[in-house]
């Protein structure tokens, strides 16, 4: 575990004091495999582009709308959105308060890019 705590725990508080003490829009607050978990808090505007790997959120606190690739999906507490590698997205209209779980895993391309693979 290279980040994180030695039970593999991390609590909000903890993850929203990393990102202040980090001056960022996110903070990785564990590793794990190919699993990455970040808590992202950007202020303003969502600047994000495409990703190489699978990632699922999981809203913190905060409301506002995601857009993930063509599709416009409102969001609050407790919200699960899921991203497939490379495909357009981001957090709009949100909440001063927005914070979210992102999971990345998997290998780069995302796992539909690796079955493809393995099938030919």
């Amino acid at each position: 575990m290279a980040e994180g705590s030695d039970d593999g725990s991390v609590t909000l508080a903890e993850a929203l004091e990393r990102v202040a003490r980090e001056s960022k829009r996110f903070a990785t607050v564990f590793r794990h495999g190919t699993l990455e978990v970040e808590l992202y808090a950007p202020r303003g505007q969502d600047p994000q582009t495409p990703h190489t790997r699978d990632e699922a959120y999981i809203i913190a606190r905060g409301s506002g709308v995601f857009r993930n690739g063509g599709k416009i999906i409102p969001f609050g507490p407790g919200d699960f959105l899921f991203v497939p590698a490379g495909v357009g997205h981001r957090f709009e209209s949100f909440s001063e308060d927005f914070a979210a779980w992102v999971l990345f895993y998997g290998p780069e391309g995302g796992e539909a890019a690796a079955r493809s693979r393995s099938s030919t």
